[in-house]
């Protein structure tokens, strides 16, 4: 008579107890690394979220003036003027006068919503004012009333944006000088910066990006 083999007759059998014990504990051990695994990149990830949005309006935000100041056109009547960009006193929407950089965007933006229809040669002025960031004033030299100097429009770029200071080139120590608003010459003319620094906070992040002012600007004069 055949004998049978103690091996096959254990598989027939099935698994012990205590193997399947054993196989049950290493699967928990294996579900519970990677839940922790699992777990700690979600907490990491989302950590992070917070940065990479902040990240991603800083640079937004960046390109964006970067792209109004490009764009700046000479304005109109402005014949033997050297550059578009000049300091000019603004009725701000609290009702002060602040002197700010100005210039002149010949098509307008899609950040500036008309009541009607889009007016071009439009006059914008950058401001930073207190919490409600980097502000935008601007107005047509073709809408009716503006010969009677009314307050201009105001949009806001940017809520996080806590300073714009001003960096100016010193040619002959070659050196630069960052001054927290706009100065004026020996003769108490204004000058204009060479940059335009922004400073970026929002939380516990904070960073800062520098604009050049093209030479020149982007546009055409206006004869």
């Amino acid at each position: 008579m055949k004998r049978s083999d103690p091996r096959s007759a254990r598989s027939a059998r099935g698994f012990t107890l205590i193997e399947l014990l054993l196989a049950l504990a290493l699967l928990t051990m294996l579900v519970t690394a990677l839940l922790t695994f699992v777990f700690s990149m979600g907490e990491i990830w989302g950590r992070g979220g917070d940065k990479r949005l902040f990240e991603q309006h800083v640079n937004a935000v960046t390109r964006h003036v970067e792209s109004l100041l490009r764009r700046a056109a000479w304005p109109r009547g402005a014949a033997g003027v050297e550059e578009p960009f000049a300091v000019e006193e603004v009725r701000t929407t609290a009702g002060a006068k602040a002197d700010l950089v100005g210039f002149d965007l010949l098509d307008g933006d899609r950040l500036l919503e008309w009541p009607e229809f889009p007016l071009p040669e439009v006059r914008c002025h950058l401001a930073q004012e207190g919490e409600r960031g980097l502000v935008l004033y601007w107005q047509s030299h073709l809408e009716e009333d503006a010969e009677r100097q009314p307050p201009p429009r105001a949009v806001v770029i940017s809520p996080f944006v806590a300073k714009l200071a001003c960096a100016y080139y010193d040619a002959a120590g070659r050196s630069w000088r960052t001054e927290p608003a706009l100065r004026k010459n020996s003769n108490g003319e204004w000058l204009l910066p060479d940059r335009l620094i922004l400073t970026f906070k929002h939380g516990g992040f904070e960073t800062t990006r520098e604009l050049t002012l093209p030479a020149g600007g982007g546009g055409l004069p206006a004869f």
